[in-house]
């Protein structure tokens, strides 16, 4: 009997979810590591946040209507400007755009001053514990390229997950709960690369949570826990012994490592997703009602519960019924959207932060893009993809507090000083864990890869 024989027989059906065994069976092309892939490890440098909890707003949030305030672009709406860029250049309606105010007033936030839209309100009122970058900029315009671009450093080529780089750089203080989770109701632009491990081991690529009455699938044991045990201590010997020939073989060490996680799992995932325990005050804190499993109220909460119970990098994805941000119809869409993230995330920095976990818990809110400050028609109700320039904040563990970082010209349409590349981004997440960009490298098809490709700068500026 082989291994794989093994493997599809009893242990799939009881120890593994269907899911799960898919991917532990596949061909990751992993060639160095640790003999347990997830253990944790020391970083490069000191480290100010231990965990990552990742925004992510799909599809193109509008700079000029949240975080960026524009009085010019509502003085000049309707003028006509000309362009000389590449990507306007020769496009037939595209040399002749007209400016577009903003549609939501901006005010300021009463102790840091500030200025956020009122799409966000909430966000607004916790606006001093938050370091808005308004001079993000990227290399794509599409949302495929874009959002693989924000998540991998690649705009292009298929690569890791920045989640997978974390969980690969630090390994796992929790060895039944997966490093990189990532709660999405839908999948994104750019679908499962969002949170794939590509090249790295296995065991690092994102483990997927869809909200809901049961977010995990086959979470629940088919035969006795002490059958299980038995099987996966009889897999565990084959699989020692198979080690024992092949000292090189990484990918197996990730696969063991798996399978145990996956039997730990079915004790701690349940007791994680189980809300009954949280005060109807916590619950009142992120707007959800007592009962809810669904919505971006319920993704945040969750949240605070994965990072409290050690797990490494946590990605919130908005793709739910209210639909993404891909407003080129109607800006409008804009006040559905805000409305179903706004509360949730303000939520969740209150919460962290009076439970102490801000001070070690990153957050990170972003999008692929920004969207245009102008359209080709002047009474153009939506805006276009903009990737010159768009905002992004983050909170939390090392990161300077009720601060402005960059600015963009007069009406948003480029970055005017200290603009932020998205290798500048994750150059300077990787530094607030203890990674430096440039040291975690991992060797694949003959050369050393990192996140940040060749490029990236940390933005000491924002840090404390």
């Amino acid at each position: 009997m082989t291994r794989r024989s093994v493997i599809h027989s009893s242990v799939a059906g009881s120890v593994l979810m269907p899911g799960l065994l898919s991917e532990l069976l596949a061909d990751d092309r992993s060639k160095a590591g640790p003999a347990d892939p997830l253990a944790p490890r020391r970083p490069h440098h000191a480290a100010k946040a231990k965990h990552v909890i990742f925004l992510y707003m799909s599809g193109g949030v509008s700079h000029v209507d949240t975080f960026d305030p524009k009085p010019a672009l509502t003085a000049d709406h309707g003028k006509q400007v000309t362009l000389d860029h590449p990507e306007t250049r020769n496009r037939p309606g595209y040399e002749k755009l007209f400016l577009k105010k903003p549609q939501w007033a901006f005010r300021p936030n009463a102790r840091c001053g500030t200025e956020v839209s009122d799409l966000f309100p909430h966000v607004r009122g916790v606006a001093d514990e938050l370091c808005v970058i308004r001079s993000m900029h990227g290399d794509h315009s599409n949302h495929y390229n874009a959002t693989l671009g924000i998540h991998t450093g690649s705009f292009n080529i298929a690569r890791p997950s920045i989640g997978a780089w974390v969980s690969y750089g630090l390994g796992s203080p929790n060895r039944n709960l997966p490093s990189f989770m990532v709660l999405a109701p839908r999948t994104p632009y750019a679908g499962t690369q969002v949170w794939a491990s590509d090249f790295l081991p296995g065991s690092h690529q994102g483990t997927r949570v869809v909200p809901g009455a049961q977010p995990m699938a086959d979470i629940k044991p088919r035969v006795a826990r002490s059958r299980q045990e038995k099987e996966l201590a009889a897999l565990a010997a084959l699989n020692r012994s198979h080690l024992a020939k092949r000292p090189d073989d990484n990918d197996l060490a990730a696969r063991i490592r798996s399978f145990e996680t996956a039997f730990g799992m079915q004790v701690a995932a349940p007791e994680a997703f189980d809300l009954s325990g949280e005060s109807d005050a916590t619950l009142a804190m992120y707007g959800l009602p007592r009962g809810s499993t669904k919505g971006f109220a319920w993704q945040c909460l969750m949240a605070r519960r994965l990072v409290e119970r050690g797990v490494r990098f946590v990605e919130l994805i908005d793709t739910g019924s209210s639909g993404n941000w891909d407003s080129h119809g109607n800006m409008q869409d804009h006040a559905r959207l805000a409305k179903n993230v706004d509360q949730p995330m303000a939520g969740l920095i209150q919460d962290l932060k009076q439970r102490g976990l801000l001070e070690d818990t990153l957050l990170v809110w972003t999008s692929e893009f920004g969207r245009t400050p102008f359209n080709n028609k002047p009474d153009a109700a939506g805006r276009e993809h903009h990737p010159w320039a768009f905002s992004t904040w983050l909170a939390g563990a090392g990161v300077k507090s009720g601060a402005v970082h960059g600015r963009t010209d007069e009406h948003g349409i480029r970055v005017a000083d200290h603009g932020v590349h998205v290798h500048d981004l994750h150059a300077t997440v990787l530094h607030l864990l203890g990674l430096d960009h440039e040291r975690l490298t991992y060797r694949h098809a003959g050369r050393d890869f990192r996140l940040t490709d060749v490029a990236g700068k940390v933005v000491h500026n924002i840090l404390v």
